[in-house]
């Protein structure tokens, strides 16, 4: 019988909370320090950078933060702003002064609807996180075609990869154009096969995360498909 190459999977180190991490080091994201030493808040993957010591979790709602690049869909409308729904505890707000359009008071759902995506940068965040977005910069907009996918928003560092190398790969294998949302939505445009591949090599990276190797992973699984296996 053949054994099984998952089980020579190589897992980056799961931590739970309370569990131990280290002493006499910085305390990063989802830590807290008692003495000298740093303790985990959070079920996740431990990360050590230089002398200081952090938590990614493994699943959670997006915590807006200013500047963040974020995917967003409309979910209600009034006469002068949008609600956005970016995959947090409160919808967003965008108003009509933050978008890249002349819009008469009342004639709001003329250029976004309820249902629409759109790209957006987070502007403001009040001291309840509901954040305020704004599209009046380089590049943010409404996305009329292509597909929006959702992962963990805890998983696009890894989507991304070190400096873009897994989200670029994934670009270079399936001619399609690719933006990442810091809120764990994805939008995808290309022809409906090529798509198809991206959406599966997304979903792959959320689901094996935890894993060493990650790149080579998906570079397997994305040459495969290329040859039709």
């Amino acid at each position: 019988m053949e054994e099984n190459d998952s089980v020579f999977e190589k897992v980056r180190e799961i931590v739970v909370p309370g569990e131990f991490l280290g002493k006499d080091m910085n305390n990063g994201p989802w830590t807290y320090r008692i003495g000298n030493e740093i303790y985990s808040m959070r079920l996740g993957i431990k990360s050590v950078r230089g002398k200081g010591v952090g938590v990614v979790p493994l699943a959670g709602k997006y915590i807006p933060k200013v500047g963040d690049l974020v995917i967003g869909i409309v979910s209600d409308i009034t006469p002068n702003l949008w609600y956005i729904d970016i995959n947090s505890f409160n919808p967003a707000t965008l108003h009509v002064a933050d978008v890249p359009w002349r819009v008469d008071f009342g004639f709001t759902g003329k250029y976004m609807n309820i249902g629409d995506s759109c790209l957006a940068k987070v502007k403001a965040v009040d001291e309840t996180k509901i954040a305020l977005l704004t599209m009046n910069d380089k590049g943010l907009k409404k996305l009329s075609r292509g597909e929006v996918v959702e992962i963990s928003a805890t998983k696009v560092p890894r989507l991304i990869g070190r400096g873009g190398s897994m989200i670029n790969m994934i670009k270079e294998y399936t001619k399609c154009r690719i933006l990442v949302g810091q809120n764990g939505r994805v939008w995808i445009e290309g022809d409906l096969e090529n798509m198809a591949m991206a959406i599966q090599a997304i979903k792959l990276v959320e689901e094996k995360s935890h894993l060493i190797g990650l790149t080579e992973i998906v570079k397997d699984m994305l040459e495969n498909a290329k040859r039709g296996e």
